[in-house]
């Protein structure tokens, strides 16, 4: 069975990214946060990469002076499957062709939409259950949007992808099942025209 893109929506500053680095563990939380009936909460960062959920964090975090090859294999610095490990650059070379091209390449002398295709990528080659991806479209122009939108569409669907997303055509067009968030607290959980012509999404996130 395929499994879902969700895309967790809301105005600014309202939580959202915070959510992502608390199941990623790069920032403490209280409460209960459960994978795949385990507890991530006395987990560390790496830990939680070894247990599949990886996260292509706000602003790529990308290692500027390596190259497309070096930072995509740092995605997989947990691994210990060669052949897997192979298999999978080939994959995402698959989606991303560029990155063959530019293998040999700094990052930094990438453009915005080549930087944010190697970060979803590294992401990738962690062999993510779970992938986080927070504004993965965020400071692109209009035809890179397009490109790096194709390609997350494009994820195979054996991972389950979770977005923040500001704009919401995008997310409409990405995601299966969106999520309302509004200061820390999901209003709103549904398939997409649920969503949309719900209230409390108007309320808070449309303002009217």
């Amino acid at each position: 069975m395929a499994l879902p893109v969700v895309a967790i929506i809301g105005r600014p500053n309202v939580g959202k990214s915070t959510l992502l680095k608390c199941i990623s563990r790069s920032l403490a939380s209280q409460g209960r946060l459960d994978f795949l009936g385990l507890s991530l909460h006395p987990l560390a960062a790496h830990q939680v990469v070894g247990q599949g959920i990886c996260h292509c964090p706000e602003g790529r975090r990308l290692f500027p002076e390596l190259t497309v090859l070096k930072n995509l294999m740092l995605g997989a610095y947990l691994r210990s499957d060669a052949d897997a490990v192979a298999r999978d650059l080939e994959r995402v070379y698959g989606l991303f062709p560029i990155l063959r091209e530019r293998a040999t390449q700094i990052v930094s002398t990438l453009s915005g939409g080549q930087q944010q295709m190697v970060a979803i990528a590294r992401a990738l080659m962690g062999a993510p259950k779970l992938l986080l991806l927070d504004e993965p479209l965020a400071g692109l122009s209009k035809e890179e949007r397009v490109r790096v939108s194709g390609l997350v569409a494009s994820i195979p669907r054996e991972t389950t992808v979770v977005m923040i997303e500001h704009d919401m055509d995008t997310a409409l067009d990405l995601a299966e099942r969106l999520l309302v968030l509004h200061y820390g607290k999901v209003i709103v959980d549904g398939e997409r025209d649920e969503v949309i012509h719900d209230q409390r999404t108007k309320e808070v996130y449309l303002g009217s």
